[in-house]
């Protein structure tokens, strides 16, 4: 995309249009950054239920990985598997480029079911009540039944869904909605239970990136390279940000600040009550194309530069960076003190979160592309040869 089309891009006014009159001023207060930083949410120990592992997107799981973890079981698919996995009550679901859903069994890998959707799945389910919600290259997002694999419903667009879907509940209401964004430009927001839409948010250009969701808000980056802030409850906007190129992960919103890269080789961090840009971080001249992990003091990103980047979530300062061999598409989990992240040399590393110190690597041999999925001692990834590979305790 060329700096005039972008240029084009911010230019153009944003519509948005529901089920539900728009309203100019935000219908919830933005959430004001702590002075102090606290505590992102954290995913349980024992589930990962969505991509990022709760709404926010921080990508911090209260569980304990082992220093030196042994490969327990794999599963191979008939395609690349970009695909985070989500992992509840001993059930693992994930996506393959070869058009599948799979249900596997965390204890052995054993396929429970699969489902066939309209298209490569790229995308990352979200498990909630029962119902495994997940998206397609195809055209449309689909809900399953997480026991059988049934298709419960699905929800058509105009272009394909490589997002990942959050939940939420409107105000006021018992209702569980989601919202996913997709390559008609929009962020669509449906029923869980029915796939009815509620509302849309036309953006400028593709929305790849799940939304970040926190204070009654929606945050997510586009290749309209805008950083848009939505009202959950109707659809109208609350603020938005240029960022200054277009934004092909998803952001973090932890205490009302968006931690999100770029691909003119910044990472920033974005007060979202100001619409200011609190801190850039710039190295070298590589693309930041993955989503970061957020944790009480720190933030942590992979690059195309081939290493993982750790600073301080205050100031956007260097604590520390860790060298892979190849290109860094996969997104780091932090789990208590450990830090595991997948590169495209092929091989999974786990760092120690203090001072970013190598304390364990599997080489896989292809690129691994897809972010892990933690749950108490183990941890799932999938890999560019069509594999997903479950690492646990020796």
């Amino acid at each position: 995309m060329s700096p005039a089309s972008r240029s084009a891009l911010r230019r153009r006014a944003p519509v948005w249009f529901g089920l539900v009159a728009s309203l100019a001023a935000p219908l919830f207060p933005l959430p004001t950054p702590a002075a102090e930083a606290s505590l992102p949410e954290t995913a349980p120990a024992d589930r990962w239920p969505s991509f990022r592992g709760t709404p926010s997107l921080a990508a911090v799981s209260a569980a304990h990985l082992p220093d030196r973890p042994t490969l327990k079981w794999s599963f191979k698919t008939g395609g690349p598997v970009k695909s985070t996995a989500a992992i509840v009550d001993g059930t693992a679901y994930v996506g393959s480029e070869d058009g599948k859903v799979y249900a596997l069994s965390l204890a052995d890998g054993a396929k429970k079911w699969e489902f066939t959707a309209d298209g490569p799945v790229v995308s990352s389910p979200l498990i909630h009540q029962g119902s495994v919600y997940i998206g397609s290259a195809g055209t449309n997002f689909f809900a399953l039944d997480a026991q059988t694999g049934r298709e419960r419903w699905r929800y058509g667009a105009d272009a394909e869904f490589k997002s990942s879907a959050s939940v939420f509940h409107p105000p006021g209401s018992k209702a569980t909605w989601l919202v996913i964004g997709g390559y008609d430009n929009r962020l669509h927001c449906v029923d869980a239970a029915n796939g009815r839409t509620n509302w849309l948010y036309e953006t400028g250009n593709y929305v790849n990136g799940a939304p970040a969701i926190g204070g009654g808000l929606t945050a997510f980056g586009g290749c309209d390279a805008i950083v848009h802030v939505v009202n959950l409850a109707n659809g109208s906007k609350a603020r938005e940000v240029e960022a200054g190129a277009y934004i092909i992960g998803s952001a973090a919103v932890v205490e009302g600040v968006a931690y999100v890269g770029h691909y003119e080789n910044e990472f920033l961090a974005i007060d979202l009550q100001k619409g200011e840009i609190l801190w850039r971080y710039r190295d070298r001249a590589f693309p930041y194309g993955g989503s970061p992990a957020v944790t009480r003091d720190r933030v942590l990103f992979g690059s195309r530069d081939k290493r993982l980047h750790c600073v301080e979530r205050a100031t956007g300062k260097v604590v520390w960076t860790f060298a892979t061999r190849g290109k860094l598409e996969s997104s780091p989990v932090v789990a208590t003190d450990r830090v595991v992240v997948g590169s495209d040399d092929g091989r999974v590393y786990l760092l120690s979160l203090p001072d970013g110190k190598e304390l364990w690597n599997y080489e896989i041999g292809q690129p691994v592309q897809a972010s892990p999925a933690v749950v108490q001692g183990h941890f799932l990834i999938g890999a560019e040869d069509g594999v997903i590979y479950a690492f646990g305790p020796p």
